[in-house]
């Protein structure tokens, strides 16, 4: 029988792993500075959380939630996205009562979608998010663009092209979901099965269908833009000037929606232009959403944030030739000839590794020749030699491989010599 990962999920094998890790570094580092705090959730939740927060008439929630009942038979469900399990904690642990408000939060967080796998969408996919919940602020929308800017740019990306939308409070939207009923309804027939479906659950989300996007009633369809009352022109108003103060260069896209019903005011996505990046080009993606927290049971509370999906970040620096800096040299591995030098060297790297320096030895039981090979392979900076004679004298000889220098060190002055050795190398002792 042949055992491979299922479809849609990949290994991410330790050489790639420390990319993750100096990615997942340096929006961490880019989080501190805007103030934001770490969150974690839980990988499954009450399927009634995303049905409520998502909203029934989202493809997510319809076609691609991994539902499974326990054995109590409730049923339970790997979360799709991030949002709706923030905004659950947030109500759960009375996050709203803080002393400090906003609430600024960022996550790391593997997601589970089923749907057909292909290059930048998989089955279970790594995304990157912030929310900011308790401001209604238009300074707050703005600083979460900057930040989900700030992060692709940190790391080198400059193809990046940031669209911007306004999907207006309920009395626009109100207004806009009856100017597209009866704009798509005498094309309905035309349409395809989900979007017949959204023609009476929720109309907006016809112009994300990627089936119609070419029909030609898609074309002239009603902008939200024209139906946004005064106090939802001044929020997306203010916004914009916000970006526009920050330097942060945008287009605005009237047919913009998010894939989630708990949208309003600010939908923002950003995209790749890098040449090779592929058809699926949105890097990030979210807007605000004010109204979901007390659809969850918590006190009226506005919020706002974006998921970033963490493959499609690397797919990214891929497009754009950026080199991920990787230090996998090894401070140092010991050689050890013999059984005492064997459990010397044991004992070394116990007594190296506590005080910080990074170290290995073989496990194998080769020769000495064998050692030093494993020792290149590993790019180790020194090698450091035991044996009877070692022993004997209480002393290793470190040798530092790409100079070929070698030193006598005292067993009982090794750590100190190495942190010294590590700094300036063996030509500086």
């Amino acid at each position: 029988m042949s055992m491979k990962a299922p479809r849609g999920t990949v290994d991410i094998l330790p050489q790639e792993a420390k990319k993750w890790q100096f990615v997942e570094d340096r929006l961490k580092d880019v989080c501190g500075r805007f103030h934001f705090d770490e969150i974690r959730t839980p990988l499954f939740e009450h399927t009634e959380l995303f049905q409520r927060g998502v909203g029934d008439s989202t493809d997510i929630v319809q076609k691609e939630m991994y539902t499974f009942e326990d054995r109590g038979g409730r049923s339970l469900t790997l979360r799709p996205e991030g949002t709706a399990s923030v905004a659950r904690s947030f109500v759960e642990n009375k996050m709203f009562g803080n002393p400090s408000q906003p609430v600024k939060l960022y996550y790391f967080a593997q997601m589970f979608r089923y749907e057909r796998p292909q290059k930048g969408r998989m089955r279970q996919l790594n995304q990157f998010g912030v929310e900011v919940l308790g401001s209604a602020d238009p300074a707050v929308d703005a600083e979460v663009i900057d930040l989900a800017m700030t992060c692709y740019q940190e790391l080198g990306l400059t193809s990046l092209k940031l669209v911007i939308n306004s999907l207006g409070d309920n009395e626009s939207r109100t207004s806009h979901r009856q100017a597209l009923v009866d704009h798509f309804s005498p094309h309905k027939d035309e349409l395809c099965n989900d979007c017949q479906i959204r023609l009476d659950q929720n109309p907006l989300r016809i112009l994300d269908c990627k089936v119609d996007r070419d029909h030609p009633a898609m074309q002239n369809a009603p902008s939200i833009l024209d139906y946004l009352n005064e106090e939802s022109r001044s929020y997306f108003d203010q916004v914009q000037n916000y970006l526009t103060r920050m330097g942060i260069e945008y287009e605005v896209d009237k047919n913009l929606v998010r894939g989630l019903d708990y949208y309003n005011h600010t939908a923002f996505e950003i995209m790749s232009e890098a040449d090779g990046f592929g058809a699926i080009a949105t890097l990030a993606g979210g807007g605000r959403y004010n109204g979901l927290i007390e659809e969850l049971g918590g006190p009226s509370t506005p919020g706002i944030g974006f998921g970033m999906g963490m493959e499609r970040l690397l797919m990214a620096l891929d497009a754009e030739s950026k080199e991920i800096l990787i230090d996998d040299q090894l401070d140092c591995f010991v050689v050890a000839v013999g059984d005492e030098a064997e459990k010397e060297a044991v004992h070394l790297l116990h007594e190296l590794r506590k005080d910080g320096i990074q170290a290995d030895k073989d496990y194998q039981g080769r020769k000495m020749k064998a050692q030093f090979k494993a020792a290149d392979r590993f790019k180790a900076k020194y090698v450091l030699i035991l044996g009877e004679d070692e022993i004997q004298r209480e002393i290793v000889n470190v040798k530092e491989l790409e100079t070929g220098e070698q030193l006598e060190v005292p067993l009982s002055q090794l750590v100190e010599k190495m942190h010294e050795m590590l700094l300036g190398g063996i030509e500086n002792e």
